[in-house]
Parts: C-alpha cells; sequence; structure tokens
C-alpha cells in the first residue's frame, strides 16, 4: 500500500468517502483540499459505460472550455504558402513550412501544446507519427486539428482558448483537465458543465444502460471527490 503524507490524510479527511457531491460542492472540496504548493490542475476522470475494444463504442471530441486552461497553449501548425500566412496572422507559435521544422520534429523537439495541420500536409506529418502520436499530438480531423486555409485561422484560435480533446483510453475511461484551482469556484463549475454536455452529445451509438457510471474531481496530488453523475447533468437514470 502507498504512504499517504500527513497533509494528504488532512485533505482526505475533508471529504465523505461514499458521499458524491453535486458539481458546486465538488468543485470547493477540490480547491479546498489542494495542498500543492504550486498552481495545481483540476482534473476531470469518467469511467463510461462503454466497451473500449468496439468500433461503435468509442468515445472521442473535442470541447472549447469557456474560461480556457489557465495557461499559455503553443500551437504549431504544419502549413505551406498562404495558408502558412494565414497561420502566422491567426498567431501560430510555429509554423512548419520547411524540412527544417520536420526534421528538428523528427529528432525530438517537441516544444508546443497543440498540433495543427492542413489536408495538403498530412503526408509529410505522418511521418511523424513516431514521434507526435504517443505524446497526443497527432492532427487528427476528428480532434479538429487538420483544417484547410479557409478554417485554419479559427482552428487556432480555438486551440489558444482552451480547445480540450477528450478520447477513451483502453480501460473505458476518460481523463480531462479543466483549469487550475486558482480559477474561481464559477470559472471550474462552467468549464466542468461544458466537459460534461460534450461528453454526453459524443455518446456512441453502440453504448448500451448507462453510460455515465462515475465521475470524479480532483487536484493534482489532491484527493478525489466523487460527483453524482445526474446531478451533475440533470440526467434522468438510464436503465441497464
Amino acid at each position: 500500500m502507498a504512504h499517504r503524507g500527513k497533509k494528504y490524510k488532512e485533505a482526505v479527511a475533508k471529504i465523505e468517502a461514499n458521499r458524491r457531491y453535486a458539481p458546486q460542492e465538488a468543485v470547493s472540496l477540490v480547491k479546498e483540499t489542494s495542498y500543492a504548493k504550486f498552481d495545481a490542475t483540476v482534473e476531470v476522470h469518467v469511467r463510461l459505460g462503454v466497451d473500449p475494444r468496439q468500433a461503435d463504442e468509442q468515445v472521442r471530441d473535442v470541447v472549447v472550455l469557456p474560461h480556457g486552461l489557465g495557461k499559455k497553449i503553443k500551437v504549431l501548425v504544419f502549413a505551406q504558402g498562404e495558408a502558412a500566412r494565414t497561420a502566422r496572422e491567426a498567431g501560430a507559435d510555429v509554423v512548419a513550412d520547411d524540412d527544417a521544422v520536420l526534421k528538428k520534429i523528427e529528432g525530438g523537439w517537441l516544444d508546443f501544446d497543440v498540433a495543427i495541420a492542413t489536408p495538403d500536409m498530412m503526408g509529410a506529418v505522418g511521418r511523424l507519427g513516431r514521434v507526435l502520436g504517443p505524446r497526443g499530438l497527432m492532427p487528427n480531423p476528428k480532434a479538429g486539428t487538420v483544417a484547410n486555409e479557409k478554417d485554419l485561422a479559427r482552428a487556432i484560435t480555438q486551440a489558444k482558448a482552451g480547445r480540450v480533446e477528450f478520447r477513451l483510453d483502453k480501460t473505458g475511461n476518460l481523463h480531462v483537465a479543466i483549469g487550475k484551482v486558482s480559477f474561481e469556484p464559477k470559472q471550474l463549475e462552467e468549464n466542468f458543465a461544458a466537459l460534461m454536455e460534450a461528453i454526453v452529445k459524443a455518446k456512441p451509438p453502440g453504448a448500451k444502460g448507462i453510460y455515465i457510471r462515475s465521475l470524479t474531481l480532483c487536484a493534482t496530488m489532491g484527493p478525489a471527490v466523487r460527483v453524482d453523475p445526474l446531478t451533475a447533468q440533470n440526467l434522468e437514470a438510464e436503465e441497464a
């Protein structure tokens, strides 16, 4: 059993173990029980009633959090010609429009948070899959990170504003950041509500029975606070 420190035990003591809190209460508890010396990230962990092995039960989408993530997002764009100029004007931090940048990434340089590509660049980007893929940085149309020149500026703006991708893992869970402990409670509540709305809308056609089985909020290093899924979205209980 992992050893827990005094601060963690003191934080856990403030949470009722078997209680499922309303979102507002959960947010307050997460802020109160965060004992990290840095501005901890607030995370949402969701266990879904889907089978990740089935193609028609996959859950993957993006959501733009109304208050962002509380950090500056560095955006790299793979584009050429007029699209590269559009990307620079839209505020892209790095524009990969030549082989020098591609080789730099191939060598392991990953000083960016989001990678966006125009369709014509996906052939070149594909060669970087082994570098970008494991770190979740590979541009993907489903995540809104493959955009033509017309939509490029909007994709960059949304990425910088706090667009977050969520994707089902191999155990049927989602793990998504919604901000920082330093956020005002209302900001975290609204980010959380936006995420939950997106997760409900992303319910796959093959899902049967209860979709959201469990839901927790926590801060980095902090204890988990269980949230009532039905209260979180005002959902009626689904029959198994």
